[in-house]
């Protein structure tokens, strides 16, 4: 009977651990927005309008500038994926600081209209989505 107690508490603990870790995937511990809607309204239109922007060289100095504010918009997200409690685990983690990196990098070969620098430093931005997807996105 005792034995049976313990693995049913050990159980439970798993549950509720399990809970919790999925709960800060879905949002923050304080702040409204929720993990989709950052995804969603955030992170993949400025993803998608970089990919979108670097199918060919910029035309002038307007689409540069364009670019650099989704590659600098996605940047601040990388903080924004780690603040509020939202990390859930060291995949998560990783994944943002390697957005974080990547995204840096792509801003600096933007801004410096470095075309072929930015398209393989964007190849790094797009890894560290995959990475987290392949672990949290269901």
């Amino acid at each position: 009977m005792k034995r049976l107690f313990c693995v049913a508490m050990i159980v439970g603990m798993v549950a509720m651990l399990s809970v919790g870790a999925s709960a800060q995937v879905k949002k923050g511990k304080s702040r409204v927005l929720t993990t989709k809607q950052m995804m969603t309204g955030l992170i993949k239109p400025n993803c998608a309008g970089i990919g979108e922007g670097l199918k060919a060289a910029p035309a002038d100095d307007k689409a540069w500038d364009d670019l650099a504010t989704k590659a600098a918009l996605l940047n601040e997200s990388s903080f924004i994926l780690m603040d509020d409690g939202r990390c859930p685990d060291g995949e998560w983690a990783n994944a943002s600081k390697a957005l974080q990196d990547g995204s840096a990098n792509v801003l600096a070969k933007i801004e410096a209209k470095d075309y072929a620098g930015a398209q393989e430093a964007f190849k790094g931005v797009t890894g560290s989505c995959a990475a987290c997807h392949k672990a949290h996105k269901k």
